[in-house]
């Protein structure tokens, strides 16, 4: 039964190890959730679903750590999609009723984020 206790002891070491980082918000996640705002950002089509992604951003960007993930995959999604309509990325969370913790811009500093 000690062998047991040991194992069980363990599983839960690692379980609480590991899962803050199971919950952590990922680059494919926010890509994901942004996916259909690039017709609207580009110009070429209309605000559409892009809302329900903001908003699941949003509430799946809970820590810190999140943020600044979501601001950093966002920077780096929008210089390799051509042309992104920096105003209309900067307006987006007014015209989704959102709001975020920082400024959308390609000047952001994702590291300041909070």
């Amino acid at each position: 039964m000690e062998m047991a206790g040991k194992v069980a002891c363990f599983v839960l070491l690692c379980m609480v190890v590991v899962a803050p980082y199971a919950a952590a918000l990922s680059c494919g996640q926010v890509t994901s959730a942004m996916a259909p705002c690039v017709p609207y950002l580009t110009g070429r089509g209309p605000l559409g679903g892009c809302c329900g992604g903001v908003k699941g951003l949003m509430s799946a960007a809970k820590t810190p750590a999140d943020r600044k993930t979501a601001c950093t995959c966002l920077k780096s999604a929008a210089n390799a999609i051509k042309g992104i309509d920096a105003g209309k990325a900067a307006g987006l969370p007014a015209a989704c009723g959102v709001n975020i913790p920082y400024k959308i811009s390609p000047s952001t500093d994702c590291s300041k984020v909070q």
